[in-house]
């Protein structure tokens, strides 16, 4: 059995999608599982739509997420280079052999004619295909017009009546006809080859032994399969994987929808609560477990247990996995994520003790990390009360309550959670104030609020003076 080896080869055109995303994370759990190899190669030949930076960012970006290469881009590797802008002559050299062996040809057809051809099909309802009309030109007249420097580009000639059929690991035996299959430009006018003749070679020259991509990609496979009996090569083995779709079941759009996995770690939301959702977008598991780490998923893992039907990107389940993971963390790991937002809301964190306690008890009620700094608001800003709020704090029964945590509570220190339970029982007997006339007021005083956590863990995160000097700022003298 040939090595495992499989590749994630992205378009350095932007942010790294959902989809990328899932296709990196299988492509890393398969070759982990086979004890494989795992390529990363930058398809970067479409140069007018490439993002300066872009290439980088997901490198880093799949980085932080746990996800590292074997060979790629600073790296290295035996296949190097693995940028393709870099690999040029190899693709002008066999896009030649096609030319040579009459499997491809050149085409001189302005985007203009391609257009009113396209027009004249549609509307005779015939398949859109290139209609070869630059197959029929002599050999004299397309020397003439390349010593010319005629921009053209150069097709590949599929078979006619050919039935394609090929082997995929979740789609099991499919076939199609070449008759629905266009002569696929190979070669733009720029020079640069196109994903179809560049990823074919790429993945012969660097022994890719399993091509796992989207299912977009199935209907290009017959003329993946035609390059390589062409070039006389072996072909890999196909995993289609099925659509992302959106909770209306269209497919999950960049225009239409949120896909970025940087805007979602920017969100809050936690690397390893991402993993875990993308990986059951298509994957599951004989009894359909749904709380994986990275390792756990890297034993588990294998291809022959995803679906073909689509998977749907629901949005609340992840937000139910981002919490489930925000509580089961360690602490340090929450702390650790949570303080750049801390910063840059001006927050001093210097008290790393109430610091802690303070991302403990909000991690229990929050969903993603800028929530807990929202939460934690009360113990670090000082709010300004409403009227309302005013008003009551001056009423003679919340007086009593606040005179009377005043004075017993620097007797009581150091403070704990019994001693704080204790002290609000014997409020009541000495007082005899209960309830919303107790807690609200008290509240209000530590807390510039009404609802927060309970009073224990209020007195614990503020810490002893402070609780009293938040205290004694609304007892009226």
């Amino acid at each position: 059995m040939k090595p495992v080896r499989v590749r994630f080869a992205p378009s350095p055109t932007g942010y790294l999608h959902i989809g990328g995303l899932r296709t990196a994370l299988y492509d890393y759990l398969f070759a982990s599982a086979m004890k494989g190899k795992l390529i990363l190669r930058i398809e970067d030949t479409d140069q007018s739509r490439e993002v300066e930076g872009a290439a980088t960012s997901l490198i880093n970006t799949l980085h932080q997420l746990g996800i590292d290469f074997d060979e790629g881009p600073g790296i290295g590797g035996e296949f190097q280079p693995y940028t393709q802008s870099q690999r040029l002559e190899l693709y002008k050299y066999h896009a030649q052999k096609l030319i040579d062996s009459g499997n491809a040809y050149y085409c001189f057809c302005s985007s203009e004619t391609l257009t009113a051809m396209r027009e004249e099909q549609q509307s005779q309802g015939q398949f859109v295909k290139y209609d070869r009309r630059c197959l029929q030109l002599s050999t004299d007249e397309i020397t003439a017009r390349l010593a010319k420097g005629e921009r053209h580009v150069i097709r590949l000639k599929m078979p006619d009546h050919r039935l394609f059929s090929f082997d995929d690991l979740i789609r099991d035996k499919v076939e199609m006809e070449s008759s629905q299959s266009d002569d696929q430009v190979l070669v733009k006018s720029d020079g640069f080859p196109t994903y179809h003749l560049a990823a074919v070679v790429d993945d012969h020259y660097m022994q890719i032994s399993h091509v796992i991509r989207g299912e977009e990609w199935l209907s290009s496979t017959p003329k993946h399969l035609w390059l390589y009996e062409c070039f006389g090569w072996e072909a890999p083995i196909w995993v289609h994987l099925p659509l992302i779709l959106a909770t209306d079941r269209s497919k999950l759009s960049k225009r239409m929808n949120d896909v970025s996995v940087e805007s979602y770690l920017t969100k809050g939301y936690l690397k390893e609560a991402l993993l875990n959702f993308v990986v059951l977008l298509g994957w599951h598991t004989s009894d359909d477990r749904e709380i994986f780490t990275l390792e756990e998923m890297c034993a588990a893992f294998s291809l022959d247990r995803v679906n073909k039907a689509g998977a749907i990107f629901d949005l609340t389940k992840l937000d139910w996995m981002n919490g489930h993971y925000m509580r089961s963390l360690p602490l340090e790991t929450i702390a650790e994520r949570c303080e750049p937002y801390f910063l840059s809301s001006g927050f001093d964190i210097s008290n790393r003790d109430k610091f802690m306690k303070c991302v403990d008890v909000a991690r229990e009620r929050c969903t993603l990390l800028p929530e807990i700094v929202d939460y934690s608001k009360m113990f670090y800003a000082k709010a300004e009360l409403s009227t309302e709020d005013k008003d009551l704090m001056q009423n003679p029964e919340s007086q009593k309550v606040l005179k009377w945590f005043a004075e017993e509570l620097p007797k009581a220190m150091p403070l704990n959670a019994d001693k704080v339970q204790e002290l609000t029982k014997l409020c009541t007997t000495n007082l005899g104030i209960k309830g919303k006339a107790l807690y609200t007021p008290l509240r209000l005083a530590l807390i510039n609020q009404a609802h927060g956590p309970d009073l224990p863990n209020t007195f614990a995160i503020l810490g002893d003076q402070e609780a009293i000097d938040r205290i004694n700022r609304y007892v009226v003298k």
